[in-house]
C-alpha cells in the first residue's frame, strides 16, 4: 500500500506541475511591417564621356504611400562611389535607389549607367564593346552565351595608357554567369595604333579563380570598328588562351 500511495502522490505532484506550466502568459506584442517597394523608371542608360545625366528616377512606396528615395552610384572598375554621377570618369556604374521603413528594413532597386568615350580606333581605342570570346579556340555551351556579350569597357588613363574591364572578354562573368569573375586591370600601351603596335605591361589576376594572366596581343580594325584581344592565363598548372573579338558600340 505504501508503494501505491507514493505513486499516487508523485502523479498528483506531476499533474499540478503541468497545470501550472500551462497557465496564462502575458500576450506577445506583434505588428505588421511594410517593406519598401521601389519601381525604377526606364532602363539602362549609355552616356558619352562628359555628358550631363538626366536621371529617369524611381518611385518608392511603403504601404502604398510614396516615400523619399536615396541614390548612390557605384563604379564597378574605377572605385567611384558617390551620391552624384561624375560623367568625366568612364565606368560601368550601378545606380542604387533605396528607401527604409520605420522599423529599419530597407529595399533597393538598381539600373546600370555606362559612361564611355568612343574612340575612332585610329587615335584612341577607348569605347564600349560587345564581346564574342573563345577559350583555347572554342566557345562554351551554349555558344550564344559567349557571343555578343554586353559589355566590355576600355578607358584611357591619365598617363595615356588604356585599360580594359575584363581581359577574358566576359568568359566567366557573362558566359558562365559567375558574379565578380572578371580579370580586370589589363593595361594596354598604344605605341602606334594604325600599325597595331601595342605593349602590355604587368599581369592580372582573375577575381574568382586567381592565377596569373597576361595580355599578349591586340589588333585593331578601324573600318569594321573591331578589336581582337588575346590573353594567356596560367592557373593551377593549366594554361588557357582567350581570344576576344570586340565590336565597338556606336551611340
Amino acid at each position: 500500500m505504501k508503494i501505491i500511495y507514493k505513486t499516487l502522490k508523485a502523479g498528483l505532484l506531476l499533474s499540478l506541475a503541468v497545470l501550472t506550466s500551462c497557465g496564462y502568459e502575458d500576450p506577445v506584442d506583434s505588428k505588421v511591417t511594410y517593406y519598401p517597394i521601389i519601381e525604377v523608371n526606364g532602363g539602362d542608360v549609355l552616356l558619352n564621356l562628359g555628358d550631363s545625366y538626366t536621371d529617369p528616377g524611381a518611385v518608392a512606396t511603403i504601404d502604398e504611400e510614396e516615400v523619399p528615395v536615396d541614390i548612390r552610384f557605384v563604379g564597378r572598375y574605377r572605385n567611384n562611389v558617390s551620391t552624384t554621377l561624375d560623367t568625366n570618369i568612364a565606368d560601368i556604374y550601378t545606380q542604387e535607389y533605396s528607401a527604409t521603413n520605420e522599423d529599419g528594413f530597407s529595399g533597393t532597386s538598381t539600373r546600370q549607367v555606362i559612361v564611355a568615350n568612343t574612340g575612332d580606333l585610329v587615335n584612341s581605342i577607348e569605347g564600349l564593346y560587345t564581346s564574342t570570346v573563345f577559350r583555347n579556340g572554342t566557345q562554351g555551351s551554349p555558344a550564344s552565351a559567349y557571343t555578343d556579350i554586353e559589355y566590355m569597357l576600355i578607358w584611357k588613363n591619365a598617363d595615356g595608357s588604356y585599360q580594359i574591364s575584363d581581359s577574358f572578354g566576359g568568359w566567366y562573368l557573362f558566359g558562365r554567369a559567375i558574379d565578380f569573375s572578371e580579370t580586370p586591370g589589363g593595361i594596354i600601351v598604344a605605341n602606334d595604333i594604325p600599325s597595331n603596335d601595342f605593349s602590355f605591361p604587368g599581369t592580372q589576376t582573375n577575381r574568382y579563380f586567381g592565377g596569373s594572366a597576361e595580355i599578349t596581343d591586340l589588333t585593331v580594325d578601324p573600318v569594321t570598328k573591331t578589336l581582337v584581344l588575346t590573353t594567356v592565363w596560367n592557373v593551377s598548372g593549366t594554361t588557357y588562351t582567350f581570344e576576344s573579338q570586340l565590336t565597338q558600340v556606336q551611340f
